[in-house]
């Protein structure tokens, strides 16, 4: 699946217990040792992050409407 910008991102927590971080990915970074989200989180922070498998969990962005011609 492709991840792009817009879509949400979900990160499990290592710790039992405690709740998922979520955020808007603002940007998909592409490298040759990986790829990079840059996230901004929903507590307000934002970082780069390279999620290690598994550990992450992607929600589709809504598309946006199009604007109807006449």
């Amino acid at each position: 699946m492709a991840v792009k910008t817009r879509d949400r991102i979900l990160i499990d927590s290592d710790k039992a217990g405690q709740p998922a971080r979520e955020g808007d990915i603002l940007e998909v970074i592409e490298a040759e040792y990986g790829t990079r989200y840059r996230v901004a989180w929903d507590d307000g922070h934002e970082s780069t992050i390279r999620p290690a498998g598994g550990t992450a969990h992607i929600v589709r962005a809504k598309p946006e409407p199009t604007a109807s011609r006449r």
